[in-house]
């Protein structure tokens, strides 16, 4: 991760993910976004032991490549938007 550590790109991931991931992972990250009623399978919990056990390289390739019924984000948003949703995924362990 290009970016790791750095507090003003986890910023920028943060209001990234309002506008595109909290719909269907919520604010909280827990999955519970308005759009998750309508999903099968739900949407996973950035809180969960599971989502911050995997590595920084496997978050990225599922916001860039997605997964039914996640879309793929990889041209929608620049490969640093996509490192800074990383890091503010991260920042739900705490």
């Amino acid at each position: 991760n290009p970016l790791k550590g750095n507090i003003e790109d986890t910023k920028a991931g943060k209001q990234l993910y309002m506008l595109q991931c909290a719909v269907c992972h919520g604010d909280t990250g827990k999955g519970e976004g308005v759009a998750s009623l309508a999903l099968n399978p739900k949407p996973a919990s950035f809180k969960s032991e599971k989502v911050q056990k995997e590595t920084d390289g496997a978050l990225y390739w599922k916001i860039a490549n997605g997964r039914a019924p996640m879309a793929s984000y990889k041209d929608l948003l620049t490969e640093e938007q996509r490192w800074q949703l990383v890091n503010y995924i991260r920042t739900f362990s705490k």
